[in-house]
């Protein structure tokens, strides 16, 4: 089905992003993956292009339009290529962090961090989860008590995408611990700063090139000049960006289904059984049918969601409905895949077998199915006891 949502300044972008993926990521992966880790360079090298902070002002080397849809390409053209985990590094930076460093900083803080974010060469993460609390953010234990012109914060995140790479750490802390929503703020700790220690890069089921850690903080004294915002505003802000954040990792799910179909259609037409081609089978039939099925549906729901996005309309009820119904329908579109690619499809070498262990998180990252689930349904019906 035609897509609508692009202009032609979209097109021109996305041959760049495709000459950038295609040269510059693809032939790495496999060692990318091997390392846990992709090299800093990659994000410096986006950067030189023109690929991340295109929402930052020009004056502050970003690229001046504040548009979705342009980070939306590089996401998709990441999924398409099967990057796995070497691209999740380059959305979460660029679509999930920077609307924080967009939207609550003052100006001092732009001329700070904003240069090096477009560049490349200061790369964001953002730290809300702790071992124990899962999604119950407003259960966190880390703390940054107010020392004169400093915070003293104690704690440790767990499952942070570019826990290790990053050298900005927008971290969410109780910056009055007897208060739950309300006791919330966000600090950016910095690399290098006495007392912020990276763990181990977590060992993974998929993912693997993305570098995803565990980060303590003992007396860490970070300046009050790092807050992003109000102090206690926190949970507040966390929640006005989930609905981009949901967005995208809903948009990279659709694009990643995309290319799961892709490679199943490739395969069942060359791979042959009992003297025909797999692809010649009622059964091959009937499950690419529904698997295009609901990619399209999909995408248009999607597709729909970023023009909202764009027009600053996004609810978090549609970001929800976007969130949870493509992870799963990714989830399904490789399972399927896989099944059709029979024993080849669990041989890593294929690119459906990387994104069957890759895929798995998705539902659980960015907030669960299940979470998604009870957003929608508080929306419709209230809260717990209503009728």
């Amino acid at each position: 089905m035609e897509r609508r949502i692009f202009e032609a300044e979209h097109d021109q972008f996305r041959a760049s992003v495709r000459r950038f993926v295609d040269t510059e990521v693809v032939p790495s992966v496999p060692d990318w993956e091997r390392a846990g880790i992709v090299p800093r360079d990659l994000f410096r090298r986006a950067g030189e292009l023109g690929l991340l902070g295109i929402a930052i002002p020009e004056a502050l080397g970003g690229g001046g339009v504040d548009d979705f849809r342009f980070n939306l390409v590089l996401g998709e053209e990441l999924a398409y290529a099967g990057t796995g985990g070497a691209g999740l590094g380059l959305t979460l930076h660029n679509d999930i962090c920077l609307p924080y460093f967009l939207a609550l900083t003052d100006e001092e803080q732009r001329r700070r961090w904003l240069p090096g974010i477009a560049a490349g060469t200061s790369i964001t993460a953002i730290a809300m989860t702790e071992p124990g609390i899962g999604s119950d953010l407003a259960g966190m234990s880390t703390t940054a008590i107010r020392d004169g012109d400093v915070y003293v914060v104690n704690g440790s995140k767990t499952f942070i995408t570019n826990g290790i790479n990053a050298d900005l750490v927008i971290t969410a802390v109780k910056t009055d611990p007897a208060q739950r929503h309300r006791g919330i703020s966000l600090l950016v700790l910095e690399r290098g700063m006495a007392g912020f220690e990276r763990g181990r890069n977590l060992d993974k089921i998929g993912l693997h090139s993305q570098d995803t850690a565990e980060l303590f903080f003992t007396d860490v004294r970070v300046p009050v000049a790092n807050r992003l915002g109000a102090e206690g505003e926190g949970f507040a802000y966390l929640v006005r960006n989930l609905p981009q954040e949901r967005l995208s990792i809903a948009a990279t799910g659709v694009a990643g289904a995309h290319a799961a179909l892709r490679w199943t259609l490739d395969y069942i037409r060359e791979r042959t059984a009992f003297g025909q081609p797999v692809a010649a089978f009622q059964n091959s039939r009937f499950t690419v049918a529904e698997m295009a099925t609901e990619v399209e549906v999909t995408q248009a729901f999607v597709d729909r969601c970023v023009e909202l996005l764009v027009e600053g309309r996004l609810s978090a009820e549609d970001a929800a409905m976007a969130k949870w119904w493509a992870t799963e329908v990714h989830k399904r579109v490789v399972d399927r895949g896989v099944q059709l690619h029979g024993g080849y499809g669990y041989m890593t070498e294929y690119p459906i077998a990387r994104a069957y262990a890759d895929v798995r998180v998705t539902t659980i990252y960015g907030g669960t199915t299940e979470i998604m689930k009870e957003i929608i349904g508080r929306s419709l019906l209230g809260g717990p006891g209503s009728a």
